[in-house]
């Protein structure tokens, strides 16, 4: 299919300039939705929604706020789109989400290249904790 068929859907866990849906698709009309309901579940501070805002400004996204598959959705049908791409996440918040997408639309998950092997335990709780296990074995540095 060609780009004008696309939408990509980009999430909190895959906040760069080359997250691999935005990059194997350019041009394609990108979203991010702000979920607040999640970000107050979280206890998400206002450091990280600046840190997280200032990611999505180098990002060619369209900003929206609210139920995400709902806004999702609606972006799709606003640009015709025939299927929705996106990059895989660890959230079981995000598969709640894929699955109420992939109702309406044909969702595409594409896995990036994993930064450390599957079987490292990360805490997913904060990303102090997540990163400290993560850098042991970012850029193919292995544990060592």
């Amino acid at each position: 299919m060609m780009n004008d068929s696309v939408i990509v859907w980009v999430h909190g866990d895959a906040l760069s300039p080359t997250n691999p849906a935005l990059e194997e698709f350019p041009g394609a009309p990108a979203v991010f939705v702000w979920d607040d309901a999640l970000l107050r579940r979280y206890g998400t501070s206002l450091k990280r929604i600046v840190f997280m805002y200032e990611c999505l400004l180098e990002m060619p996204v369209t900003l929206l706020r609210g139920d995400v598959a709902a806004q999702v959705i609606a972006f799709a049908q606003a640009h015709d789109a025939a299927r929705v791409v996106t990059t895989d996440s660890p959230s079981p918040h995000f598969e709640s989400i894929l699955t109420r997408i992939e109702q309406v639309y044909p969702v595409e998950v594409i896995v990036p290249d994993e930064l450390i092997d599957d079987d490292v335990h990360l805490d997913l709780g904060s990303f102090s904790r997540y990163w400290r296990t993560a850098q042991k074995y970012a850029f193919g540095r292995g544990g060592d």
